[in-house]
């Protein structure tokens, strides 16, 4: 790991940097939409276009790199995130929000693929594994550590807007100036879906629904908290642990899932998910067991979506794998753009508690859905490529991971 650190610390500065920028923006959007007047619904549609224009970004970036190279598109989208970031409290309307966040979105998928294939290239055979773990781990750390940034004060100024917006604008400066060629690109051609469907109805559908439960988790969760009367402490806080859930969890769930039926565990897993949003949802909680409930989410999505790649993989030959978890990664962001929408009906239905009633139901339906398959057909032969891989991870990313799981 030393090697791997030091080797790809530029890099993996920068990745930090950014993450610490995009989490201090999609948190304080809900808080600042909640101060500027903006209703549950209206402030469900700004979250919503971020994954939007991920999608999209997912499918024209490649595009754009292999026209004019990685640097030009590293240099062009970081630009246009840094002026995002300043527009937002001038222009302090839903509309010309969510117009941004689709831009913003775009720009960080281009981002995160141009800064993953430079990851995957600085590490070897040896060490890729390593190095796209660190990625992982920093993204993860990058976002807990922008909440502390939120207890800043100036929330109804302009000094929040502006720190991301400069912290973004260094995160070039590690990657940029790193002594490593921009590496040649050649992204992952996705099977067709209905072929991805026949391999792995429940990698299909449980994609489709985990889209659905992160990009509600990930956009509405300060919305929640402000709806809620939640100081921007606790709202830090509470987001905060949905990500420290998600880091401590995905060891332990990785090595049960090489052990056991995939599907059991997706199922079991979901059911825990389930229980703890019901009773969120229905049960007044002090703040302290909020928390417990913000890590209990995060811990259990971010490694069930790991694992319904890896259950798809189960059933695929290794040529195979990249152009199947490109599809898979497809229908989790097309999931994600309807997340936020649904949840603010259901917080402007019922208040805040929708939050919580959305997710809930997203992860019931998984728990039937995998039920339903396992009376379906026997578990495959596990092939012990489970990765922890999380939801913002690019294909490109996620190809590199698998690649080097099955070469193990």
């Amino acid at each position: 790991m030393l090697k791997v650190l030091t080797q790809s610390w530029p890099l993996l500065m920068g990745v930090m940097l950014l993450m610490v920028g995009n989490g201090v923006q999609g948190t304080l959007l809900g808080i600042r939409g909640n101060i500027e007047g903006f209703s549950t619904y209206q402030l469900s549609y700004v979250m919503a276009a971020y994954f939007l224009g991920f999608l999209f970004g997912s499918w024209a970036a490649p595009r754009m790199i292999r026209r004019v190279g990685h640097v030009r598109v590293f240099a062009a989208l970081g630009s246009l995130i840094s002026a995002v970031l300043v527009i937002y409290p001038v222009y302090p309307d839903w509309m010309a929000w969510t117009a941004l966040r689709v831009l913003a979105g775009f720009c960080f998928s281009g981002i995160y693929i141009t800064a993953e294939s430079w990851i995957n290239n600085t590490a070897s055979n040896d060490t890729r594994g390593q190095a796209l773990s660190a990625y992982m781990i920093v993204q993860m750390l990058g976002i807990i550590a922008s909440q502390v940034i939120l207890n800043l004060p100036d929330r109804t100024g302009f000094a929040l807007f502006i720190i991301p917006s400069v912290l973004v604008s260094l995160a070039f400066l590690p990657i940029l100036l790193a002594p490593t060629p921009a590496p040649a690109f050649d992204g992952a051609r996705r099977l067709a879906f209905r072929e991805l469907f026949r391999i792995s109805p429940l990698g299909c559908v449980g994609m489709l629904l985990t889209g659905g439960v992160f990009s509600a988790m990930f956009g509405m969760a300060a919305v929640w908290g402000a709806q809620k009367g939640l100081s921007v402490g606790q709202i830090s806080v509470f987001v905060g642990a949905i990500y420290v859930g998600g880091l401590v969890l995905q060891y332990p769930v990785g090595w049960a899932s090489d052990r056991m039926d995939r599907r059991t565990l997706i199922m079991g897993l979901s059911a825990v998910a389930a229980l703890a949003m019901a009773v969120a949802a229905f049960v007044s909680l002090p703040f302290p067991a909020l928390v417990v409930v913000g890590m209990v989410l995060g811990g259990i999505t971010n490694p069930v979506y790991a694992l319904l790649i890896a259950y798809t993989n189960d059933f695929l030959p290794r040529e195979q794998m990249a152009g199947a978890s490109a599809g898979l990664i497809f229908l989790n962001g097309f999931g994600a753009v309807f997340g936020p929408t649904a949840t603010g009906w259901m917080m402007e239905t019922t208040g805040p508690s929708g939050f919580f009633l959305f997710i809930g139901l997203l992860y019931v339906a998984l728990v039937g859905y995998a039920v339903f398959r396992m009376t379906r057909r026997a578990a495959p032969a596990v092939t012990g490529a489970y990765r922890s891989v999380t939801p913002t991870a690019s294909p490109l990313a996620v190809e590199a991971v698998l690649d080097e799981a099955a070469r193990d």
